[in-house]
């Protein structure tokens, strides 16, 4: 066995066995790795709270034909914790974590996205911008570092950077009034703006956003996302409903049904 130390985010866990985990890490050189960690479960282990989603983690493995095995694991941030209380960055939180195992490959490596995440979380902790904004950037970004970036600066088809008009996914992206395919979505030229500064990092323009341009690029970001990937992201349903009309107890149900979701998808 080889003995190998990597850092990296905790996106999920399963259960396994009587007592162990296993957790799904998307690490800093390695890319993405599933590990098993034992004794996790029991209230006596060494560092269980160590291995929650969200936790940034230095680990010490031994590489093995199957899970590698987690010997080591010490709590670089815990990020976890300032989420877990506010619904809205916790959700868009989730939903980061699921994007981010969706968009890597076992064991290839992915720095870039590795770093997406690592500022994304912290840009929720910090509260400086919108959960929702925040999301948002990160999802286009992603989609970048892969290689589907939309087009929004011309014609995804054409390339003639007259006004875009219409949002075509199966086109990848904005398109102008003479590509438009039928059945299109035609987004007002300020969430195209939006969706643009998003991209760039351009908080300023982002933070001044209306409520109406932001609902709309939510929905075309997801969608967009969602037609590359090919399926659905699980965690994207529950940043859409509306925490302030929630009553608690709904909100508690939505908090439970995420939690669950994060442990069983596969």
């Amino acid at each position: 066995m080889t003995l190998y130390r990597d850092e990296g985010i905790v996106l999920r866990t399963q259960k396994l066995g009587e007592a162990d985990r296993i957790v799904t890490v998307l690490t800093r050189r390695t890319g993405r790795i599933r590990a098993a960690a034992k004794g996790v479960r029991r209230t006596k282990s060494r560092f269980g709270a160590r291995l929650e989603p969200f936790t940034h983690v230095d680990l010490q493995l031994y590489e093995r034909r199957s899970l590698d095995l987690i010997t080591q694991a010490e709590t670089l941030r815990p990020y976890g914790g300032p989420l877990a209380t506010d619904y809205p960055r916790y959700t868009a939180g989730t939903a980061m974590l699921e994007t981010a195992e969706k968009l890597t490959e076992e064991r290839e490596p992915a720095l870039r996205q590795f770093l997406l995440l690592v500022g994304g979380l912290r840009t929720l902790v910090t509260r400086e911008h919108d959960p929702r904004l925040v999301l948002d950037a990160f999802l286009l970004r992603s989609l970048s570092v892969s290689g589907w970036a939309p087009a929004l600066d011309a014609c995804a088809r054409c390339g003639d950077r007259r006004p875009l008009r219409a949002f075509a996914l199966a086109m990848g992206g904005g398109v102008c009034a003479a590509c438009r395919p039928a059945g299109a979505a035609t987004p007002a030229q300020p969430t195209f703006e939006l969706m643009v500064a998003l991209l760039r990092g351009d908080w300023e323009h982002a933070d001044r956003s209306e409520l109406r341009y932001r609902a709309e690029c939510s929905g075309l970001v997801a969608a967009y996302l969602q037609w590359h990937l090919e399926h659905g992201v699980r965690s994207l349903r529950h940043v859409e409903r509306d925490p302030v009309r929630a009553p608690e107890a709904d909100r508690k149900v939505i908090m439970n049904e995420a939690n669950q979701a994060n442990e069983e998808r596969v």
